[in-house]
């Protein structure tokens, strides 16, 4: 009977630091990495990260900041509801030829372990920039030449 009543005393005691866990906002990101594979120079890309708030209480993105200039990142302001779904858009100008990795660091009101710290979360976005073949030299820009006979 004793080893019984240690025994419910331990499930229930799991069962309420599990509950504790669960207090508060959380975000579940369906992806956090996304290539772009091959583009083209010059021409803006954009992928929207979708997460989910599975948490209990409401989710605030509190800044949402890119790695560098050449990225530009969009983000509700507003909080997100338990249960509710957002995005957070990265647009990447493509300006420079070359592979490339980018950042975006999302900072939440999910507390770290020392209940002070606001969580923060990476996304990444990569790829490889192709160079337009058009608009190569001496930085103006040439067209193709017709001849007609």
């Amino acid at each position: 009977m004793k080893r019984l009543l240690i025994a419910v005393f331990a499930v229930s005691t799991l069962a309420a630091g599990a509950a504790i866990l669960a207090l508060g906002p959380n975000i579940e990101f369906k992806k956090t990495t996304h290539d772009f594979g091959k583009i083209a120079q010059g021409k803006p890309v954009a992928h929207e990260f979708t997460f989910t708030n599975t948490g209990d209480e409401p989710l605030v993105l509190i800044k949402v900041k890119a790695s560098c200039g050449c990225t530009t990142p969009s983000y509700p302001r507003e909080p997100i509801a338990p249960g509710e779904e957002a995005k957070i858009k990265a647009v990447y100008n493509a300006a420079s030829v070359g592979k490339f990795q980018k950042s975006v660091t999302v900072t939440t009101n999910i507390k770290e372990a020392d209940n002070i710290t606001e969580k923060r979360f990476n996304l990444f976005i990569k790829g490889e920039v192709m160079a337009d073949n058009l608009n190569q030299g001496n930085g103006t820009q040439q067209s193709p030449v017709r001849i007609n006979k």
